[in-house]
């Protein structure tokens, strides 16, 4: 087996790193959790050949997209479907995500596999002209198609609200139509402005304290419409904050990809549950994990989850949105999907130097699949950079 590949650093230079991970991943032998409740946030894959203009016409591989998720199942996940880490709003647009989530959920129901899915206002260009009214309509008619294809919905945070809003009592107007119509509770996503800079000022401040105070007051409001809240602000004790003022029935997702193993295990005052794009890219290792908890195994928790944390640090890097990138391409390496081609072209927006470092922390934080293979498919990518491994040539 090759355990070393020829790699750039930061000065210019090719090194040989030698593989601390060896042997591939065994499948968990249990495929679900007791003690939390686990989203994976998944990615799609795109098909490199079913658009010549995959900027404004992207074209998504339905074959691959679909295994992925009986994958992310197979390990006990549930899925979050068409949110950012699908690239929602960044290549993903909702004529796409009505196609993607009524997929699967019948895919969903075909193994029994619990799924939520997003429903924002993407399909409504935020501009001077847009009203709170026609923020109400789009949220209703994206919330009634998930309802209808037989999702839960995941009430997605809104670039045209934010940019129509003028007050905190706006928000709390916009979100009280929508959660009195829902048929089910829904999860409320508080997206922070490092994951979409459109979202600055959500809820009506800048003020986070002032932003939590509005929020809370809309979930104490409809608790009985809200399951619960996925905050991805990559601040824990912000979280921590707010978690131990919701209502007792609401449950706390954490979407904080830096902190999570913390979070997730939580104190003696409560936990956080998680939804989380990290867990597309560390699955196995998290499914694993989260068994251990389950047993009360909290030091062989730990220890799995520590490991993948400056992998989740690096993947979440400024700029926080291109996240996605190093998602797909650790998908890639682990054989889940032939290519590494993103919707959009997003293969772009990271550096060789970040897939480099990307492939050196998911060897040492234990998630290639199967190393041989992730070297054979870091190879092509390197030669593209001009890295020849037959000497190192740059």
């Amino acid at each position: 087996m090759k355990k070393s590949i020829y790699l750039p650093n930061q000065d210019g230079n090719v090194f040989e790193y030698k593989l601390t991970q060896t042997d591939g991943l065994k499948k968990p032998e249990h495929s679900q959790f007791s003690s939390r409740v686990a989203y994976s946030a998944a990615h799609v894959v795109a098909d490199p050949f079913g658009s010549d203009d995959p900027v404004s016409k992207p074209a998504i591989d339905w074959e691959h997209t679909m295994k992925y998720r009986h994958y992310l199942w197979s390990l006990g996940f549930s899925v979050a479907e068409a949110m950012d880490t699908a690239q929602r709003g960044m290549g993903l647009q909702w004529e796409e995500a009505k196609e993607l989530i009524s997929r699967s959920v019948k895919e969903a129901k075909s193994v029994g596999g619990d799924i939520a899915s997003g429903a924002g206002t993407d399909h409504l260009e935020p501009g001077a002209k847009v009203t709170i009214e026609d923020v109400i309509h789009a949220y209703e008619e994206q919330v009634s198609y998930v309802e209808s294809a037989g999702s839960k919905v995941i009430l997605m945070a809104s670039r045209a609200l934010a940019t129509c809003a003028q007050t905190p009592e706006d928000y709390e107007y916009v979100y009280g139509r929508i959660l009195t119509q829902v048929s089910q509770p829904v999860i409320l996503h508080w997206l922070g402005e490092m994951f979409d800079p459109n979202l600055k000022g959500y809820w009506g401040t800048n003020n986070i304290d002032d932003a939590m105070n509005v929020c809370l007051r809309i979930i104490e409001t409809h608790a009985d419409k809200i399951e619960g809240i996925k905050i991805s602000l990559l601040d824990d004790q912000k979280e921590i904050e707010m978690r131990r003022l919701l209502p007792e029935n609401v449950r706390m997702y954490t979407g904080d990809d830096f902190n999570y193993p913390s979070l997730i295990e939580g104190d003696n005052q409560g936990y956080s549950d998680a939804l989380l794009g990290i867990f597309d890219a560390i699955a196995p290792v998290a499914s694993m994990a989260l068994q251990d908890l389950d047993r009360g195994d909290t030091a062989d928790f730990r220890e799995k989850l520590n490991q993948t944390v400056p992998l989740a640090r690096h993947i979440f890097q400024h700029p926080t949105y291109s996240y996605k990138t190093g998602v797909v391409f650790l998908a890639y390496l682990n054989g889940h999907q032939p290519h590494f081609r993103m919707v959009s072209g997003a293969e772009s927006s990271r550096s060789i130097l970040h897939f480099s470092k990307l492939f050196e922390l998911a060897d040492q934080g234990g998630v290639l699949v199967d190393p041989e293979l992730a070297i054979e498919r870091m190879d092509p990518v390197l030669k593209l950079a001009g890295i020849h491994q037959m000497g190192a040539v740059r």
